[in-house]
């Protein structure tokens, strides 16, 4: 592996057609894969205690966590590949999160896959948009020399994963507890790389990756409050993308939140200052669970 050389200074935006279908369909299907495996990983008594239930449907992945505190983790991905996008398929997939008494869950579909009745499929289903996310992809032999990390970063193990979960969830503002027990039965699993930050000796910023073949997915990044505007996120990024290279990696996915009028996206624009460009934007579909059932 080669090192030193800084990221290109300026990014341009891309269009969906500037890769080919395959990449683009990695994109999405790279994502639904770290979060299956991320939630359905969790142990028995971790699964029951938050409500979680995951399935494969149609090409997808449906996550469903009953008791998830936060709103964030019952999400429907990966769809519009193997089978496309219809009415029944969104039938079912709204009817696993009823049938499970999710209050709330948001459906990620990737722009091209949404059917010309998709207007129609929303009322009928109370699908409403919800803030957009931003896709975006590194293409990693296109570069010959990675950047150095800057601070040290640190691989995590077993023996630390509880602490890397636990920092992981609070920089996310996502309570302790059952989350962190799921969070940290995925180190050490195949595919899945953890890093963490120490200042003093203490953990203060987590980020993962998972891994399958040539395609690298980031997996969240979060830095506690107090620790925050040090370039922790910054060196977290250049880590991963040094070890994604050194694994035989083609490509690194990632995505973060758009920035809505007179808003500054920083998870945006550290990875975009290091090599990422912006590969589309993905509008979320909220459902919400009727109070009669």
């Amino acid at each position: 592996m080669n090192a030193g050389l800084s990221a290109p200074q300026e990014s341009r935006e891309h269009s969906v057609y500037d890769y080919p279908r395959l990449d683009m369909e990695m994109a999405e299907l790279a994502e639904a894969e770290a979060m299956f495996r991320f939630e359905s990983g969790a142990r028995a008594e971790v699964r029951a205690a938050l409500g979680i239930e995951c399935a494969r449907l149609g090409g997808g992945v449906v996550l469903s966590m009953r008791d998830d505190p936060t709103g964030y983790w019952s999400k429907a991905l990966g769809f519009g590949f193997a089978e496309p996008v219809t009415a029944e398929l969104i039938k079912e997939i709204c009817e696993f999160y009823r049938s499970r008494a999710v209050p709330m869950a948001v459906l990620q579909l990737a722009p091209w896959v949404l059917p010309t009745d998709w207007e129609q499929i929303c009322a009928e289903h109370g699908l409403a948009a919800g803030p957009p996310w931003v896709k975006l992809v590194r293409d990693l032999p296109g570069w010959t020399r990675i950047p150095e990390p800057g601070l040290r970063v640190e691989r995590v193990d077993e023996r630390e994963a509880r602490r890397w979960a636990s920092v992981l969830m609070r920089g996310f503002g996502m309570p302790q507890g059952p989350l962190v027990e799921m969070a940290a039965a995925a180190v050490g699993r195949p595919g899945f790389h953890a890093y963490a930050i120490r200042f003093d000796g203490k953990v203060t910023a987590s980020a993962g990756m998972y891994v399958d073949g040539d395609v690298a997915q980031l997996f969240g990044a979060a830095t506690l409050p107090s620790h925050r505007r040090r370039g922790a996120q910054s060196a977290l990024l250049r880590a991963r993308i040094r070890d994604a290279w050194a694994l035989g990696c083609r490509l690194m996915f990632a995505e973060t939140a758009g920035e809505q009028a007179g808003a500054h996206n920083s998870s945006l624009h550290n990875m975009l200052k290091a090599g990422f460009e912006r590969l589309y934007v993905r509008q979320n579909w909220t459902w919400q669970r009727s109070p009669a059932g």
